[in-house]
């Protein structure tokens, strides 16, 4: 008998993510279970041009008629975020780490056009550390899928199901001694994204809200990070593409670290570093679909 298809829930609006936080927060204790199979969407989104264009100025990116590749995940999110804060979600949210995100835009996304969007959860998998699981978006419009991402997280003590594949978080980058440029990420770079984004994340928001969640200082969001280096290519990058980083150190901010890129398989590979230490924070490839 064939397998049945996955109920599709359709919101009419997008989840309010301080509220799904505090829903996550009081929900943590007792979970377990398979991944729920069912997906969640919304039709015919509009792009707000007040949204995007404040997200251009928080992540240095341009601001033209196209959106950018990580614009869409700034949709897609919330509805992840609803899968992952319901209590059927075996993983509890506090301590999830984002640890991969795959993105790749099918083609060019007018910033006119209204947009279809669809996430669901899969790949319940095996790590040394725990147990990671995707969650996985698609953008259509017209019919026609533009762009999907596969976000990857980890829940450090976790125990996937037997059988679990093993998980996969590594991004392969080669040599990348070069540096093409220097940022200084000041101490409210979590705070303004937070803002533009509506993931306020304690970890992110301040150095007393991060240390009640174990690290010694608010750490930048790696989305953010990955937007930058889109910001930093820009002008240098196909209309079709595959853009996948794997996310390893924290950023602690403030912090100066270094971009170093090197071309590679028509498209490049690069790396975000701590300045002083060399620390690898995030590290990546863009690649031609």
């Amino acid at each position: 008998m064939d397998a049945l298809p996955p109920k599709v829930t359709v919101l009419d609006e997008a989840p309010n993510l301080g509220k799904l936080y505090a829903k996550a927060a009081v929900t943590a204790f007792g979970r377990g279970g398979a991944l729920p199979e069912d997906h969640l969407a919304r039709t015919g989104v509009p792009v707000d041009p007040a949204h995007l264009a404040a997200y251009t100025r928080v992540c240095r990116l341009p601001l033209n008629d196209t959106l950018p590749a990580t614009y869409p995940h700034m949709l897609t999110f919330p509805l992840q975020m609803a899968l992952m804060s319901d209590r059927l979600f075996p993983l509890a949210l506090p301590g999830l780490v984002h640890v991969r995100n795959q993105i790749d835009v099918l083609r060019a996304i007018s910033s006119a056009e209204p947009l279809d969007l669809e996430v669901w959860a899969e790949n319940f998998a095996r790590h040394r550390s725990g147990a990671t699981v995707d969650l996985c978006a698609t953008v259509s419009t017209g019919g026609a899928e533009v762009w999907r991402s596969r976000s990857t997280y980890l829940a450090r003590g976790a125990k996937a199901p037997e059988g679990a594949p093993e998980a996969r978080i590594d991004v392969p980058v080669g040599d990348l001694e070069r540096v093409s440029a220097t940022w200084r990420i000041p101490d409210d770079a979590g705070r303004r994204y937070a803002k533009v984004s509506g993931d306020v994340n304690p970890i992110h928001l301040s150095g007393l809200t991060a240390k009640a969640f174990g690290f010694k200082r608010a750490i930048a969001h790696g989305m953010w990070v990955k937007a930058r280096v889109v910001g930093a290519l820009a002008g240098r990058l196909p209309d079709e593409l595959s853009l996948d980083v794997s996310f390893r150190k924290p950023l602690f901010l403030p912090s100066s670290v270094t971009l170093s890129t090197a071309e590679a398989g028509g498209g490049w590979d690069f790396a975000v570093r701590n300045a002083n230490s060399g620390t690898e924070h995030v590290v990546g490839t863009v690649r031609p679909l």
